[in-house]
């Protein structure tokens, strides 16, 4: 019998439900909340310290806790400084990335990675929303 051994990792399909952002905001100025420049981002909703933090439900592009009535316009310049997490209906996290801006975070043109470009709606829901869960299913580290 031998005492070697190996850590073995294997890969499963896990239902996800929530996605949670940590946008590092360069200029909270490119921004419109209910149509007023965010010139220091203490207008947009669900910002902690330096990053916005919202969490969405996958299904349907809600931002959880968004105020009623209120719109955004978001243009954000973020570069690699973001975290994303997946979580199941519990919200416990399921995966987390570290980098930049994935595709679902810039559901307008152009973000190339760096920008968190959105609409979102006075019911809280992003226009143009698309679930793309590519980014979580790849392993960075890989080869």
């Amino acid at each position: 019998m031998s005492d070697l051994e190996i850590a073995v990792m294997t890969k499963q399909r896990v239902p996800v439900k929530y996605l949670r952002a940590e946008v590092g905001a360069r200029y909270w100025e490119d921004a419109a909340v209910n149509g007023v420049e965010d010139s220091d981002g203490k207008l947009i909703p669900l910002r902690n310290g330096d990053n916005w933090c919202p969490v969405i439900d996958l299904a349907t592009g809600k931002i959880e806790n968004w105020p009623a009535g209120t719109t955004a316009d978001l243009h954000y310049k973020s570069c690699d400084e973001n975290a994303f997490e997946l979580l199941d209906a519990e919200k416990s996290v399921v995966v987390r990335r570290e980098g930049y801006v994935i595709n679902m975070m810039c559901p307008e043109p152009d973000g190339f990675g760096d920008y968190v470009i959105m609409h979102v709606g006075a019911d809280g829901v992003i226009a143009n929303w698309k679930v793309d869960l590519r980014p979580f299913e790849t392993d960075e580290d890989e080869d």
